[in-house]
């Protein structure tokens, strides 16, 4: 295939610190094989600090424009050969180059709660989207290609039938870390990295802390509501649940580095970052029993009932029993999902976008 000029959407990269959707825009920004010319995409220059230097960049409208459905409009001037977008709601009328979106999970359909950080409009807007699975078809068939970050969407896409293109996997990863001192002393600690949404079930955590001794603690690393921080905290024996409130990087990597295990009961998730980013570090993970942390674990994690913190406490006994094996092999599990790879499998997914495309044309 010739030389393409590719765009790389990365307007949802989030300004001051990632979040799940701007991280992987930026690991596979980062991570680019060099056979084609990117060229990155942003609707503010301050995003320009989270993604690879040095690389040239194009401004267009933000992805909360009301001109979003034209959006391709702007694109088209930049003379792309294609482009690929971290969401799946990226305008597609009237473009004139290949497109390939990507759709993380479906999540939404079963819980239907919108994201706290979203105006009422956009709260509302995102409720709509989800009562029905057209609209979701409508945005996907609007490309050439559809990129997802596991195994399991891409199941859950092929059984709702959800596009006719063609579905790449391209996983997320997490940035290399150095790995936790084995001969360091092993707190009783756990480690929840995530937001405080309900299908993230973590009441579940703070309640199995009593059933597991004293001097157990959970460490809540992301920031946290007044009411949220109250109730948490009444489950669980006075000062056993630890809120950190938004910890930077490097606080989160020392307290996973220092604990036992990183835990989550969420009843759903599209991926689990959190997951890769432990294991890579050498700590172990005692999870929910979904399929993507299946997929995700394999035999290296425990697996437990998220609905039961007598299964969450009995999960972490398991665990503490095999520290040192599960600890090891945690590592080698977490070098399972490398950027590399991902934006290798996004690259390819364009590569045949851009051939499917021509071919139609034909």
């Amino acid at each position: 295939m010739t030389r393409l000029r590719i765009g790389i959407d990365c307007r949802y990269v989030r300004i001051g610190r990632h979040d799940g959707i701007s991280r992987f825009t930026a690991g596979v920004a980062a991570h680019l094989p060099d056979r084609h010319d990117a060229v990155l995409l942003v609707s503010d220059e301050r995003q320009l600090d989270s993604l690879p230097a040095g690389m040239p960049w194009e401004l267009v409208p933000a992805p909360t424009d009301a001109g979003e459905p034209l959006v391709a409009r702007h694109v088209n001037r930049l003379g792309l050969d294609a482009v690929f977008s971290p969401m799946q709601t990226m305008g597609s009328r009237g473009r004139r180059y290949a497109l390939v979106l990507t759709l993380h999970d479906l999540i939404y359909y079963r819980n239907r709660t919108p994201p706290r950080e979203f105006s009422w409009p956009l709260r509302l807007g995102w409720r709509a989207f989800h009562l029905a699975w057209w609209p979701q078809r409508f945005l996907l068939n609007g490309a050439d290609g559809v990129v997802t970050v596991s195994e399991t969407t891409a199941g859950l896409i092929a059984e709702h039938r959800l596009t006719d293109r063609p579905v790449t996997v391209a996983y997320n990863a997490a940035d290399p870390a150095e790995p936790r001192d084995a001969d360091a002393p092993r707190q009783k600690s756990l480690v929840y990295m995530g937001s405080f949404m309900p299908y993230k079930n973590v009441e579940t955590l703070a309640a199995a802390l009593p059933l597991l001794g004293p001097d157990w603690t959970l460490h809540c690393m992301s920031r946290v509501s007044d009411a949220d921080r109250a109730r948490l905290s009444g489950l669980a024996p006075a000062g056993a649940v630890v809120f950190h409130d938004g910890a930077s990087d490097e606080e989160y990597r020392a307290v996973l580095r220092s604990a036992t295990a990183l835990a989550t009961a969420s009843y759903d998730e599209g991926f689990g970052i959190p997951l890769v980013e432990s294991m890579g570090v050498g700590t172990p993970v005692v999870v929910s029993d979904i399929p993507i942390f299946r997929e995700i674990g394999g035999d290296v994690a425990e697996y437990f009932d998220p609905s039961s913190p007598s299964a969450v406490a009995a999960a972490v006994r398991r665990l503490e029993a095999r520290w040192d094996a599960a600890s090891q092999a945690s590592v080698a599990q977490a070098a399972r999902f490398r950027w590399q790879d991902s934006a290798e499998q996004v690259v390819r997914a364009v590569e045949r976008a851009v051939a499917d495309r021509e071919a139609r044309h034909r």
